[in-house]
């Protein structure tokens, strides 16, 4: 599996993030920010949690009230690519406590449903690329 996550600052305040993968399970799959830029582990496991910096539940990325990682779910066709552009004003690409810059971007082995507390039950992690 490969692919390319980009993240910019928005005008407007916020991220955008174009994330583009290839080679994956055909499907939908949960994508989320981690706390972590850590992909050592075979498991991503030591990418820790979802980042999550304001303390807030596991929700889709339109919810108020959600985690600043909750990016939801990427559908990969049967050719193995899938793409997702999604935007939050809960990130910065800049210095912060919100910046992605130093975390994780995780490829989920199910879809995210988006309420179940606290991983939306996406499976284990099948990907992991560190955010630079």
């Amino acid at each position: 599996m490969t692919g390319t996550a980009t993240f910019s600052e928005l005008g407007s305040g916020g991220v955008r993030a174009r994330i583009h993968i290839e080679n994956a399970p055909p499907g939908t799959h949960g994508l989320h920010l981690h706390e972590k830029g850590d992909c050592s582990d075979p498991e991503a496991k030591s990418a820790g949690g979802h980042f999550n910096p304001g303390g807030m539940p596991h929700a889709g990325p339109m919810a108020d009230k959600r985690h600043a990682g909750d990016l939801g779910n990427i559908e990969i066709g049967s050719n193995g690519k899938g793409d997702l552009d999604v935007r939050s004003d809960l990130l910065t690409v800049k210095a912060g406590p919100n910046s992605v810059v130093g975390r994780a971007v995780i490829f989920h082995e199910k879809a995210d449903d988006l309420t179940t507390q606290p991983t939306g039950n996406a499976g284990g992690r099948l990907a992991c690329g560190v955010i630079q």
